[in-house]
């Protein structure tokens, strides 16, 4: 099994953005969660796998300044780069394992992950990414996280995944997180195929004693 970069970078070099499983035209279950967390032109949210993904465009239209996108395909980078021409510029771009690179401490007050948790399974993943988000969502702010319902299907890519319920993504993210909502959607792929997801809305909590 090639690595995860490998695989990634291989998914984008042979299909479009657009033919891909996971591709959506909006994400308006992220979306809604976002404006129910505060989401306004002063946030900084980071877009953790967001690739191709198009939300990067809608966050530009709702007036978002402060706008991160990690992947780790810089193909997939490079598709959402082409597809916002002069606008990419309003964008910070990065490559990188999100359980492995380093960020800077508190410096968004949005996570965004849509299917990236979901391919990690592996305890010592998990709890690479809970710190992760702890670490650098300032405190009082929000995470969206999204991945196959425990009805969803066992593989995405070609790769297993992990179903999870909204309350069991919070319970991986642990007790600096209070679960604040959730949504279910029937995502249908370009081919026709019916998916369950489930996203779950945390807040990080601002002292130990509100946790």
């Amino acid at each position: 099994m090639p690595d995860r970069t490998t695989h990634w970078e291989t998914v984008y070099q042979q299909k479009a953005p657009t033919a891909v499983s996971w591709y959506s035209p909006h994400l308006d279950a992220s979306l809604k969660l976002l404006e129910q967390a505060g989401l306004d032109s002063t946030s900084r949210i980071i877009d953790v796998g967001g690739g191709a993904s198009t939300l990067v465009d809608d966050l530009i239209e709702r007036g978002v300044a402060d706008i991160t996108v990690l992947d780790l395909s810089a193909a997939s980078l490079g598709a959402a780069q082409t597809r916002l021409g002069t606008r990419t510029s309003r964008v910070t771009w990065l490559v990188g394992d999100i359980i492995r690179m380093t960020l800077s401490a508190s410096a968004y007050t949005h996570w965004h992950d849509r299917a990236v948790m979901h391919f990690l399974a592996e305890p010592a993943d998990v709890q690479a990414y809970a710190a992760q988000v702890d670490r650098v969502l300032a405190p009082g702010g929000y995470a969206v996280i999204g991945g196959f319902a425990p009805d969803g299907p066992e593989r995405c890519s070609g790769l297993p995944v992990a179903r999870r319920s909204a309350g069991e993504i919070a319970a991986e993210l642990g007790s600096s997180f209070v679960l604040v909502g959730s949504l279910a959607e029937r995502h249908q792929t370009p081919g026709g195929v019916e998916q369950s997801f489930v996203y779950a809305l945390l807040r990080k909590t601002s002292s130990e004693k509100e946790a």
